[in-house]
């Protein structure tokens, strides 16, 4: 068993004075929040812009303190032993404990600068003749000097930083204080450094938890007397399980709200590396956001999928993002062009003070509308991840294969609006997969994506290409969502074949399965080609078959034979005739009773609707109109909101609840698990 950390953001919307019993309303808590992790800002900045040099920086490497004992892995305890401690500011009083969470803070933003000081030292000292494409001789003697773990990503982004500043300088930088200032320090406090001096925790049920933490009433207290203890209600979300432990939270403010980042531990089945069986493979794709299969590996080392393709398409998210972002984009557009403006006048310009209010209101409609996509990429990105683990389940796969992003780099086509919608939430789906995949003990491994929409999924052997086309009937043409193989006659969705190669290539390779012991994430780095054949499940027999074989009659009988008499209007006869024109009461001007005319069993009837209404529909508010038609009836002084003969069907507007997503199947059961795919016929 291992444990699972994840954070849920909670809201306090009030406290009470724990001493004096003086309720505190959520502005004033929010603001004596915000006291307190200014004052731990305050610090944090002070020890980060104090060390920021290439001796300390050095000595933090170094692991060793002033008294020659190692460093311990506590960030504050760290910056004790080598002596940064960074006192206030002169007459504020700060409790140890606060100075805790600053030097834990502080301690944090500096070991994250020395990886990446090791990786621009290692470029630095291995840099290629051309910084845009490095032999195999360089790529290995760059991979020598890295630190294990160091993904192509951070590669590529360090070799950019660099190049921009030799292209700037002439020269190259001498240590990464000469490439990049000081971090700057969030406006929040991390009470996980401090003690029962400072906060308190307590779960008074499954839904809700008390807070006690010591808070200033002054912006710069002066003495102890200036801070007291605080009572925050929390309500826990519902995705905190009433067996989760919870963990000393982090505060912070936002948007007036005081929130509460709290940590939860759940116990979970640990879910082993290599000796997969059945798992799914999935291909980040353009035309759907995530294309995959369902495959197994037999005993005799090939892989058979069962054909069926899983597809999550976010089309309709896609053109709201779009929509939102080329918006989004407008308004800064708009807002730096009023700032430029602003900085050209002065105060006495009579146009000032209109112009400064224009510009605050565009800025808070800039900030609103960024909330906006970062919730639809939040909602999207967990959508996906749940139907992602969904599918797992119901196949019974114990391990989800993805493309690695470290290797993937959008080129071309980035008008798509879908590509740039894959682009930013492709992170945030991954860690979702890799969270709720955790919670079913199903393990979750990134493989090379190099080449897995190139080549055969059913050759294999890495060199069969396939040809590319716009769609299965223009095979000629060149295109991109469809792809055919000239070899073996393979013609299928190109993110479909590429989905069969990523699970080839995680069934076939798990034995070289890396596990980063930081973060936990697992990779394949070898690539290890093998080709997927698909295999049909085998149908059971339906109740009409079962019925047909215990009758002895035929399954399938014979139709009757079609009615060839005149039912309906047709090209040359448009209009209705009776079978007998005799009978007709149209044809005999004598009869004129209705009786008549209803009794005729030889006039043919239908029931088919017209196509148009045969009346104009009533006028609401009309004398006499009567009943409004059934829809949306338009409020009192405002416009119709569609035009006349437009019906408004919801399931055809963009959105997300109308994502396009490939329904979850369990399949049969065979001795209580899951059904695998059997090769009853392998193609």
């Amino acid at each position: 068993m291992s444990k699972l950390t994840a954070t849920a953001t909670c809201t306090a919307h009030a406290a009470t004075v724990e001493k004096t019993g003086e309720v505190v309303s959520q502005p004033l808590l929010a603001q004596r929040v915000a006291w307190l992790t200014g004052l731990a800002r305050e610090l944090t900045a002070g020890i980060v812009a104090a060390r920021w040099n290439t001796a300390d920086l050095d000595a933090l490497a170094s692991g060793v303190g002033l008294d020659g004992r190692a460093l311990p892995p506590k960030g504050w305890m760290a910056v004790r032993r080598l002596g940064w401690g960074m006192p206030p500011a002169t007459g504020v009083y700060v409790c140890d404990r606060v100075a805790r969470c600053a030097q834990e803070q502080a301690a944090r933003a500096l070991r994250l600068a020395l990886h990446r000081r090791r990786l621009v030292a290692a470029t630095v000292a291995t840099w290629p003749g051309n910084s845009r494409a490095r032999t195999d001789a360089e790529w290995d003697a760059l991979r020598a000097v890295l630190p294990d773990g160091v993904t192509s990503a951070q590669i590529r982004n360090r070799t950019r930083q660099i190049a921009t500043y030799l292209d700037e300088r002439g020269a190259f930088p001498a240590d990464l204080t000469d490439l990049e200032q000081p971090p700057a320090s969030a406006a929040q406090i991390v009470l996980a450094a401090a003690d029962r001096q400072l906060v308190t925790l307590e779960r008074t049920g499954n839904h809700s938890a008390r807070l006690r933490v010591r808070l200033p009433l002054i912006a710069s207290p002066a003495s102890g007397k200036d801070w007291a203890w605080h009572v925050l209600p929390i309500a826990l979300p519902p995705t905190v399980p009433s067996e989760a432990k919870l963990c000393t939270p982090t505060l912070r403010v936002k948007d007036g709200r005081v929130r509460v980042d709290l940590p939860f531990q759940i116990p979970i089945g640990s879910a082993p590396a290599t000796g997969h069986v059945t798992g799914l493979g999935f291909d980040w794709g353009l035309n759907t956001l995530l294309t995959g299969v369902t495959g197994r590996l037999t005993v005799d080392g090939r892989v058979i999928g069962d054909g069926r393709p899983l597809t999550y398409d976010a089309s309709g998210i896609s053109a709201k993002l779009h929509r939102l972002r080329a918006e989004r984009e407008h308004l800064a557009t708009k807002h730096r062009h009023q700032e430029r403006l602003l900085a050209g006048m002065t105060a006495a310009d009579p146009r000032f003070a209109q112009l400064t209010r224009a510009c605050q209101s565009i800025g808070v409609e800039h900030e609103r509308l960024c909330a906006r996509i970062r919730h639809l990429n939040k909602a999207l990105a967990w959508s996906a991840a749940r139907w992602t683990v969904d599918q797992a389940v119901a196949d019974g796969a114990t391990v989800i294969y993805l493309e690695d992003l470290a290797t993937l780099e959008a080129r071309g086509r980035r008008g798509r609006p879908n590509a740039r919608l894959s682009g930013q939430v492709r992170g945030q789906i991954v860690e979702a997969i890799r969270h709720l995949a955790a919670q079913n003990t199903i393990a979750v491994v990134t493989v090379p994506a190099r080449g897995t929409s190139r080549y055969c999924p059913r050759c294999g052997d890495g060199t069969s290409r396939l040809r590319h086309s716009p769609a299965p009937d223009r095979l000629a043409e060149r295109g991109w969502a469809w792809a055919s193989c000239p070899v073996c006659g393979l013609s299928c969705d190109r993110d479909r074949a590429a989905a069969e190669r990523i699970l080839a290539r995680g069934l076939l390779g798990q034995h070289a399965t890396r596990t980063d012991h930081a973060t936990g994430a697992r990779t394949i780095g070898k690539v290890v080609e093998g080709n997927v054949a698909r295999a049909r499940r085998p149908a059971k027999p339906t109740r009409a078959a079962r019925r047909a074989r215990r009758t002895r009659t035929d399954l399938h009988p014979r139709p009757a034979a079609r009615d060839r008499s005149k039912r309906r209007p047709t090209p040359k006869r448009p209009a209705r005739t009776a079978k007998n024109p005799a009978n007709n009461p149209a044809n005999n001007p004598v009869t004129t009773s209705i009786d008549q005319v209803n009794s005729a069993d030889d006039w043919q009837t239908s029931s088919r609707v017209p196509d148009r209404r045969t009346v104009p529909a009533p006028v609401p508010g009309a004398p006499g109109a009567g009943q409004r038609p059934a829809g949306h009836a338009p409020k009192p002084g405002r416009r119709e909101p569609y035009r006349t003969g437009h019906v408004r069907n919801s399931h055809r507007r963009t959105g997300f609840h109308h994502a396009k997503a490939t329904p979850v199947l369990v399949l049969a059961k065979h001795g209580g698990g899951p059904q695998q795919a059997t090769p009853a016929r392998i193609t």
